[in-house]
């Protein structure tokens, strides 16, 4: 032990005499070798330790996230550690959790941001640190190794066609909206671009239901008694959906149709009760959204970084017709 206390004394001497021979580097140089330094160590040892950061994992779109992870973490190596963690939507507990993963020396961060602005200081940070971060599901107005979200215009796209469709190209259509965010807006203006498409169709209502089942049941309680005739909804997420699924039968009203956007296990349960009135979701991949995060991931340690950091993950329309070949999340 004193042999290699001695070693270790004499090199960190020879290091500081180099660094007094060589001048005071700058700091970006500092910062650039350091970054270097580490990642070069990550491309050595490989991918040890993953830490990921949702929004909240009583919601079943995050639990498959973390399924996802943790499952393509088992393919690269059963030694990976992964360590999932909520923040319940708040930005403070983000930040915390993603400077945490950075004091811990994880490997690997991945988060779906609470505040695409707001978490940008934490991600700087922990890339100045040398950890590899990747965003899925929410886009970050922050320099990220890979972002990798729903093609979410397209969610809107395709269940607004459907909409569209089945109307015969003429009807009021409800929109039930959602938190002011990039996958949201994406959603809206895909829906909207579509219904262009049919001059006939009508958006009577656009309002914000808050993401959520009692926000869905809320806003479309008060529409309801609003408009006496309705033709369609377009929800843009399946919870809001399922919600004025519920508020229709309180109502009794079965005239029009729901569409929303997820392909949730509430919105494949809504959509096999034939006395509701919830017919179709744009169905994303959230396992298969953090697999491809896990796999970029472990590629960009290993040296490969991807031909393009926004990756977009198709969605598929599912409707009662075709249900049962649904595999679901």
């Amino acid at each position: 032990m004193k042999k290699v206390f001695l070693l270790a004394s004499i090199l960190g001497f020879v290091g500081i005499a180099v660094v007094g021979c060589n001048g005071t580097p700058n700091a970006n140089t500092a910062n650039n070798s350091t970054n270097t330094a580490i990642n070069t160590s990550l491309e050595n040892q490989g991918l040890q330790t993953i830490g990921i950061t949702l929004g909240d994992l009583g919601n079943p779109f995050y639990v498959a996230l973390q399924k996802g992870a943790e499952e393509q973490a088992k393919k690269i190596g059963d030694g990976i550690r992964v360590n999932t963690v909520s923040s319940a939507f708040d930005l403070n507990q983000q930040t915390n959790q993603i400077e945490n993963f950075t004091a811990a020396n994880t490997d690997l961060i991945i988060l779906s941001a609470v505040d695409k602005k707001g978490v940008k200081p934490a991600i700087d940070q922990a890339r100045k640190a040398g950890r590899i971060v990747i965003a899925v599901d929410s886009a970050v107005d922050a320099d990220v190794d890979a972002m990798i979200s729903s093609n979410n215009t397209q969610a809107g796209e395709i269940a607004c066609k459907y909409i569209g469709d089945r109307l015969n190209g003429k009807g009021n259509v409800v929109i039930l909206n959602g938190t002011p965010m990039d996958s949201i807006n994406q959603r809206v203006s895909g829906c909207k671009s579509s219904l262009a498409k049919y001059p006939d169709i009508k958006i009577i209502s656009d309002q914000n239901a808050e993401g959520t089942r009692d926000g869905g049941l809320r806003v479309m309680s008060d529409i309801l008694t609003t408009f006496p005739k309705i033709d369609a909804v377009f929800a843009t997420n399946d919870q809001s959906g399922v919600g004025a699924d519920l508020a229709a039968k309180q109502a009794r009203r079965k005239e029009f149709f729901i569409v929303g956007v997820d392909g949730s296990p509430d919105a494949a349960k809504a959509m096999e009760d034939k006395d509701g009135v919830f017919v179709a979701t744009a169905a994303q991949d959230p396992a298969g959204m953090a697999q491809k995060a896990v796999e970029v991931g472990n590629d960009v340690i290993q040296g490969k970084k991807p031909s393009n950091s926004e990756i977009l993950v198709p969605v598929k329309l599912v409707t009662r017709e075709n249900l049962n070949s649904y595999k679901g999340w």
